[in-house]
């Protein structure tokens, strides 16, 4: 290895690269994401290297560990290149057929393969999966194509190049016009234009000027700057550098969680390798500009996410918001200017400068450019990854990519944006998923968290989950956000066990308008958002909750009961079996039934009873609440 001292050095180091690996007939990408890593992938492409070496396949063959590659519910997953041959849930067993495929074409792969209910064919390629046929992968394509541990992958697909080429033949100014242009909006939740922010900076007064790296993603379900961080980090830390070029900064952060170990070692890998090849450091490229990055661990706060509180944190002080009367772009880390941006902002710059402002504009709406990675989790049939233009509708991303909602239930919302995000009903489902179109309705983009729900969601209750995590998340730096949230629990807690009154809704939209106008950071003026839009758009179950003691969906164990409907009871006694408290009871001639004193409402009982009678059944608490213990034990039909 040397030190890359000009752009024409980069080009030859590449050309090399891409000689050597093409010189192999097939590459085995092995999803070493942190999903698939759990269900065992690093043991499978240990399988996949021993097995081709044993065959003396070597010189044909390779394998690549590669990031994440979208489908987290079916992995581990492994791709052959270049044919894209995919196949799910892999296991070391199943190597020797699926090289068998790779060699001859022939191999007992089949159940390996995505079955399409639809059509009821086996489908053999990514581009034939509706998951991945409907995406339009950007920023994830090259999850499947490189290891992330190797800077020569990176640069074979083209990395840095974008870099040489601002280096080599564009001012800062043109740098920083050329994302301007094409309007590259924050994809970190606040949507603000990247470009104006970089301009801010860079006329701020004062040196040395920062970039920061913000990969500080705290939202429950949400992992798509990660999965980028651990699959792709070069691409995160040349855009980072491009960054700095155009703002004229000398030093920047890359702050992770600490819960992030993978990503973590992957950014710290990429720094080292782009020192060792003079990609950072001192005069990169020979251009005269100098540039280098420090990695942050972060302790895991959500408030921390927010620009201010992460650089306070950075400092070594507590992640707490800052007033935003000055903003971080003219004084942030140590009172310097500096710019912050999420990992899937800085990942995007390479290919702006790259492809130009034109092609970044050609994808999305008039407002929102590019595309968009969601996090796809709850009640669909297809989780994982997802990058889809902006724009596309919801339904699309449900129902196309998704599979839509598995065991024949009702699709009910979907909660865009994160913790802090507003929930999206049925009716809305062909709403342009869009910076401003989501505002318009009470949602987000947020970082890119969606979380689907089905008709056996509560409402009420998912409201009551996302602000007691937000409450446990806050600060307590501001009254509005500390105070605020801490009464919305308090109010929501007692609507969920049957205490709730009318007049408490009319509370719950005032302290949402307050905090959402005099909270100190995004935080707490959009924690309200959960609150908000379930009042809006679901506002008869928390009237069901509050005058007819009764949620309909089954969740809030205080308003519901479990009975046994002797009709359909077989007498298993898989409820038995499975109380833990002993409150099935057993009569001499085999009646089962509940003793409703003894139920502590865990639903053991009713997750254990077959699906083949189904006799274990959910009422409202309210039917047999007032009843003498002893008649709520009779069979039921006859209290």
């Amino acid at each position: 290895m040397s030190r890359l001292e000009t752009p024409a050095d980069l080009e030859k180091l590449r050309e090399e690269i891409i000689a050597g690996r093409n010189a192999k007939e097939k590459w085995v990408a092995v999803c070493a994401g942190t999903g698939c890593r759990a269900y065992g992938a690093e043991t499978l492409a240990d399988a996949f290297e021993e097995e081709i070496e044993k065959r003396g396949l070597s010189d044909r063959i390779g394998v690549r560990r590669t990031g994440c590659h979208g489908f987290c519910e079916r992995g581990p997953l492994v791709v052959i290149q270049p044919s894209d041959a995919c196949f799910l849930g892999a296991q070391p067993k199943n190597v020797p057929a699926i090289i068998d495929k790779a060699v001859t074409g022939e191999g007992a792969t089949d159940k390996l393969l995505y079955l399409d209910e639809d059509s009821g064919k086996r489908l053999g390629n990514l581009d034939e999966i509706p998951f991945y046929k409907y995406q339009k992968r950007v920023l994830l394509a090259n999850n499947v194509r490189i290891d992330a541990a190797n800077i020569l992958d990176y640069i074979a697909v083209g990395g840095y190049s974008a870099l040489a080429k601002a280096l080599s033949g564009m001012t800062p100014e043109a740098v920083l016009e050329e994302v301007k242009k094409a309007n590259l909006r924050g994809r970190g939740g606040g949507g603000f234009p990247a470009g104006i922010k970089w301009e801010t900076t860079r006329k701020a007064q004062g040196e040395p000027k920062y970039v920061i790296v913000n990969a500080d993603e705290g939202d429950p379900g949400a992992y798509m700057d990660r999965s980028l961080l651990e699959g792709n980090p070069h691409s995160v830390l040349e855009g980072l550098i491009l960054g700095a070029y155009a703002i004229g900064a000398s030093e920047g952060f890359i702050y992770v969680r600490q819960e992030y170990p993978l990503a973590r070692t992957h950014a710290a890998k990429a720094l080292e390798q782009a020192r060792e090849y003079g990609l950072l450091g001192k005069n990169l490229l020979g251009s005269g500009f100098s540039f280098d990055v420090k990695i942050h661990r972060g302790a895991g706060a959500f408030v921390s996410g927010e620009s201010s509180a992460l650089m306070s944190a950075i400092e070594g002080r507590v992640g707490e918001p800052r007033p935003k009367y000055i903003r971080t772009s003219e004084k942030g880390l140590w009172g310097k200017p500096s710019c912050l941006n999420n990992v899937e902002t800085w990942a995007y710059v390479p290919q702006i400068i790259d492809k130009g402002a034109d092609w970044f504009r050609s994808m999305g709406t008039e407002k929102s450019k590019g595309t968009k990675i969601f996090s796809l989790v709850g009640k669909v049939k297809n989780t994982g990854l997802v990058e889809v233009p902006m724009g596309i509708p919801l339904r699309d991303i449900i129902f196309k990519i998704g599979g839509g909602i598995p065991n024949g239930k009702k699709f009910k919302a979907v909660q865009t944006g994160g913790p802090s995000g507003g929930v999206i009903p049925e009716s809305l489902l062909d709403l342009p998923v869009a910076f401003d179109e989501l505002s318009q309705v009470g949602s987000m983009m947020g970082s890119g968290g969606m979380i689907v729900m089905d008709e056996n969601t509560c409402m009420v209750d998912t409201a009551r989950y996302y602000i007691n995590f937000l409450a446990h998340e806050s600060c307590g730096k501001c009254v509005p956000c500390r105070e605020g949230l801490r009464q919305m629990l308090a109010i929501l807690e007692r609507i969920t066990k049957g205490w709730g009154e009318e007049q408490d809704l009319d509370t719950l939209d005032e302290l949402a308008e307050f905090m959402e106008a005099a909270s100190l950071c995004a935080l707490g003026q959009s924690a309200p958002f959960p609150v908000a839009s379930t009042l809006k758009y679901f506002r008869d179950e928390y009237l069901e909750h509050i005058r007819e003691k009764r949620c309909s969906a089954g969740v809030c164990t205080a308003l519901i009961a479990y009975q046994i409907d002797q009709e359909r009871c077989k007498a298993c006694g898989a409820c038995l079996r499975a109380c833990p408290v002993g409150a099935v009871n057993k009569s001499e001639d085999k009646v089962f039934t509940i003793v409703q004193a003894k139920c502590i409402k865990c639903g053991a009982c009713y997750t254990a009873c077959p699906d083949k009678c189904r006799a274990v059944i959910k009422v409202p608490a309210y039917t047999i609440q007032n009843q003498p213990a002893a008649a709520a034990t009779l069979p039921a039909g006859k209290q």
